[in-house]
């Protein structure tokens, strides 16, 4: 047993150097867009209903940005790899010529990817926010007829996932690791302050658990504060993750609600909650913005029970449509974003994943007909 414990104690050393070495690394230099002479955009399938809904965002992408596209300010670049046969083949999570292709681009519009359950494989997406420097997860929520108009600002590098497949196992007892550091902390409460002045908020609630997790959700807390004394003219308040699940469900209490600022587990989770509110995963799109690179996706997994069904061309598209206007905002093409928001909201026609209504390609051809 005591062998053991060296063994994780010397394997918890290595993982305590390798995070002050990423924080050491930590990436300031920012990309301004605006100014850009070239904006490359790669897209990614993914895996299974990936290909069909990716597909569709792409045809709009490129009807949208047709005159950028043919002139050379804009480049859209298929990306072929990032699949779980080929990551269960090589043993990564992205095979160093796929991630090759990733950095060569500015930002990416990418599919579902699946994760196999148990097993050493991480998770493409965990390790694509680590190696690009994903550290922002927002994802908006908007359902009017209900005064819901929310973002959320989820740290997407720390917490429990930038370490979930390198806890330790004793005999009968596993640990594992939750990370929480003074600037990766800073920059995503910079982030949602920011949006929050930039879009005339003035609440923001940070969500955590510091009543139990008092070191790492503690320490989220307080740095959370110490940026909101920057910004005078919007309140933070405190709220346990476990109570704000349940406000979010309180028809009255929620509508206060604004910008949310999260730590990785519970932005991930509540986000879910909040999509399903807003009319299902299969709703809204998501962004994880850096300072270099940005990451643009559907909010829902890879939905393998269409593909065994034979259902995959009936996936609604709508997500990862949505996240193609966050894609456009992010990269100061606010006209083309305007343009793709108004025709989500006008389009008659409905998806349905029982084969009852529309295919993925036909809701597009409806929108595009809008656009």
């Amino acid at each position: 047993m005591n062998h053991a414990i060296d063994g994780a104690a010397q394997a918890f050393r290595q993982l305590l150097e390798e995070q002050l070495a990423r924080v050491a690394a930590m990436n300031t230099e920012k990309t301004d867009f605006s100014s850009k002479k070239t904006v490359t955009i790669g897209v990614i399938d993914g895996d299974g209903i990936g290909p069909v809904i990716t597909a569709q965002a792409a045809r709009v992408l490129e009807k949208l940005l047709a005159h950028e596209i043919a002139g050379g300010s804009v480049e859209v670049r298929k990306i072929r790899g990032l699949t779980i046969e080929n990551r269960k083949a090589q043993g990564k999570a992205i095979p160093s010529e796929v991630l090759e292709q990733i950095k060569s681009c500015d930002v990416l519009l990418k599919g579902p990817t699946e994760t196999p359950k148990g097993g050493s494989l991480e998770s493409a997406n965990v390790a694509m926010r680590r190696e690009l420097d994903l550290y922002a997860n927002c994802r908006p929520v908007s359902v009017p007829e209900k005064n819901i108009d929310w973002m959320f600002f989820r740290e997407n590098t720390e917490g429990e996932y930038v370490l979930g497949s390198r806890g330790v196992e004793l005999p009968g007892m596993a640990v594992d690791f939750k990370v929480t550091t003074d600037l990766g902390t800073r920059r995503i409460a910079r982030a949602a302050f920011d949006y929050a002045r930039n879009n005339g908020k003035t609440h923001v609630a940070v969500v955590t658990k510091a009543n139990i997790m008092k070191k790492t959700d503690g320490k989220f807390t307080a740095i959370a504060h110490e940026v909101a004394a920057d910004y005078p003219e919007i309140t933070a308040e405190d709220y346990y993750i476990d109570i704000m699940t349940a406000n979010l469900l309180d028809e009255k209490l929620r509508q206060q609600f604004q910008v949310f600022l999260l730590p990785n587990l519970y932005g991930d989770i509540i986000t879910d909650e909040a999509a399903q509110i807003q009319g299902g995963v299969g709703t809204a799109g998501s962004a994880n913005i850096g300072d270099r690179y940005a990451m643009f996706e559907a909010v829902h997994g890879t939905a393998p029970r269409l593909i065994q069904q034979g259902l995959g061309d009936y996936a609604n598209p709508a997500s990862i449509l949505k996240a193609t206007a966050l894609l456009l905002r992010h990269i100061c093409r606010t006209d083309a974003a305007d343009r793709l928001e108004k025709a989500l909201a006008a389009c008659p026609v409905r998806v349905a994943s029982d084969g009852g209504e529309a295919t993925a390609a036909e809701y597009t051809d409806a929108l595009m007909a809008l656009l």
